[in-house]
Formats: structure tokens, C-alpha cells, sequence
């Protein structure tokens, strides 16, 4: 920052000298707040088949995709840097075959009763359990595709409400 644009006050997680910090929510109220997030990943028709035969030779994919998804949301906070420590009181992650396009859509609901949102929590979920889920098959198939990671809806706090209207 040159001395003659001055002092970085417009963002959240930047104090006045330009350091980086951790947003302070002491003083906001705790409310309900929602967010769910959607993911997609694309297989072989090989692949997506042995997944829904229970054929998979590390075990249960979906299982130990939800499990990892469910870990990973309650540890958001230890990958991204300036995300609150929060005490997350439901994670739900749950799979959805669709053979027409050999792809799983997943999708992680988290919950909490507190100062700050779980966006990045139900985003992380999902991003993991289709990590997850790749790890556990790239021998069968190391051309899987991982997309379409967003934000399907939120809600509570000053913010309110929001839902993603461009994808399904």
C-alpha cells in the first residue's frame, strides 16, 4: 500500500495498517443459521457402477465419504485461515446417483446457533467427501471430474437469506 492511497478501512479482514485479521464477532447475536452446498462428480460408468455394487475395493465409497465430509466441516476452521472456530450443531451430507450423467451430486447441510455463519462449512464438506470419493476409486478411474461446488442456500444472521438461482 503506497502512503497515498491511505489507510485500508473497507475490508473486514484487514486492520487499519493493512495486517491481516481475524474478523471479531463478540458482539454479534447468536441466531440460527443454515447454509447448504451442492457438489458434483463425474465417473466412468466402470467406476459408478462398482460404487453402487459395493464392489469398490477400499469399502463403502459413499459411507466413507460422508464420514470425511462430516470431519471436515467440524474442522473448517484449521484449512481456512480467517474462518471462526465454531461449535457446528448438525452436519448432514448425503449422495445422489445420477446414472443418466455417471455422476453423484453431493450435498452437505450444516447448522449452528451462534455469531457467524456455516457457508464455508457445508462447502468444505462437500468438497472433501468428493475428494474423498476419488481417493478411494482413482485406481478404477483417475479421469473423475469434480464441479459445480457452490453455495445452494443460507440463512440467519444480518444477511438473511440467500438462494443460488444459476445452477441446479
Amino acid at each position: 500500500m503506497s502512503e497515498e492511497e491511505g489507510p485500508i478501512t473497507s475490508f473486514t479482514h484487514i486492520d487499519e495498517a493493512g495486517r491481516v485479521r481475524m474478523v471479531d464477532v463478540t458482539e454479534k447475536a447468536p441466531t440460527v443459521r443454515k447454509a447448504l452446498a451442492r457438489g458434483r462428480i463425474v465417473l466412468k460408468q466402470e467406476t459408478f457402477d462398482l460404487i453402487f455394487q459395493g464392489k469398490v475395493k477400499k469399502g463403502n465409497v459413499l459411507e466413507t465419504a460422508r464420514i470425511a465430509g462430516i470431519m471436515a466441516a467440524k474442522q473448517t476452521a484449521s484449512l481456512i485461515p480467517m474462518c471462526h472456530p465454531i461449535n457446528i450443531t448438525h452436519v448432514a451430507v448425503d449422495f445422489f446417483p445420477e446414472p443418466e450423467t455417471r455422476s453423484i451430486r453431493i450435498e452437505a447441510g450444516v447448522r449452528i446457533q451462534g455469531p457467524t455463519g456455516v457457508e464455508i462449512e457445508a462447502l468444505t464438506a462437500v468438497s472433501v467427501a468428493a475428494l474423498t470419493i476419488y481417493d478411494m476409486c482413482k485406481s478404477y478411474d483417475r479421469g473423475m471430474v469434480i464441479s459445480e461446488i457452490h453455495l445452494v442456500e443460507k440463512s440467519g444472521g444480518k444477511s438473511g437469506v440467500f438462494q443460488h438461482d444459476d445452477l441446479p
